[in-house]
């Protein structure tokens, strides 16, 4: 059986079927065990079975970070711990930053608590995780986020940026010139995808290019982050254009 603990609330895989709930809780001491059967939508939000207890708001502590969120109404992605610490700790003072798919704060908090940014744009669609992110910039006391409601496609071009953060997996390419766009010269862009294994040094960064255009793209990075299907990973773009 696999599972993990988020705050006080152990969700197990998909392929448990039976056993002793009320033991399993006592063990890993949660106050409530639930199953997520899927992330759906823009939205992110997700189907879920309740298997035992009833609460489904919680705390977790990662990176010297806390997210308050509910598992009922926002998804948390739990493997990518390492590549929130990481940008965090890329960001250069002063910079500001441009967190577009925010969530409830995923890669604004860590960047507010472990960088000197002077400002973190958050833009968030769902007002269920919108509603969190601005709970965690007080739990964190992170008064340098700036929380955002709306539609990237639509929010970003308000903006400019030193950094910019692509967070999100489903057709994240379709956001790229907005983000350029509101990128500046020297600016470096930290592009999420999912891309077959034999696509993973050509796809992403022909990608950024063609949204840049006439800019000039240097390729820094291509951090894989975890295999998202057979044959396919998840992979971080991180790209300096001119």
């Amino acid at each position: 059986m696999k599972y993990k603990k988020i705050g006080d609330i152990l969700i197990l895989d998909n392929k448990f079927e039976n056993g002793d709930l009320d033991k399993l809780a006592k063990k890993h001491n949660v106050k409530t065990i639930m199953k997520i059967k899927h992330i759906q939508g823009t939205k992110r939000e997700p189907s879920y079975d309740i298997l035992y207890g009833s609460e489904t708001e919680t705390i977790n502590k990662e990176n010297k970070c806390l997210f308050k969120l509910d598992l009922a109404k926002v998804m948390w992605s739990k493997g990518n711990t390492s590549e929130r610490l990481r940008i965090a700790n890329l960001v250069k003072d002063e910079e500001t930053v441009i967190d577009m798919f925010a969530g409830i704060g995923y890669f604004s908090i860590p960047i507010g608590v472990h960088s000197n940014a002077h400002k973190v744009i958050s833009i968030e669609i769902n007002p269920n995780s919108y509603y969190y992110l601005k709970e965690n910039i007080k739990l964190n006391n992170c008064d340098n986020i700036n929380p955002i409601l709306g539609d990237c496609l639509i929010k970003t071009p308000d903006f400019n940026a030193d950094r910019i953060i692509m967070g999100y997996v489903k057709t994240t390419h379709h956001y790229l010139k907005v983000a350029i766009d509101s990128l500046n010269s020297g600016g470096i862009i930290h592009y999420h995808e999912t891309v077959p294994e034999k696509l993973i040094d050509s796809r992403p960064i022909s990608r950024i290019k063609q949204a840049a255009g006439d800019r000039n793209v240097e390729l820094l990075k291509i951090n894989k982050i975890k295999k998202y299907a057979p044959g396919v990973d998840h992979v971080v773009i991180d790209a300096l254009i001119d």
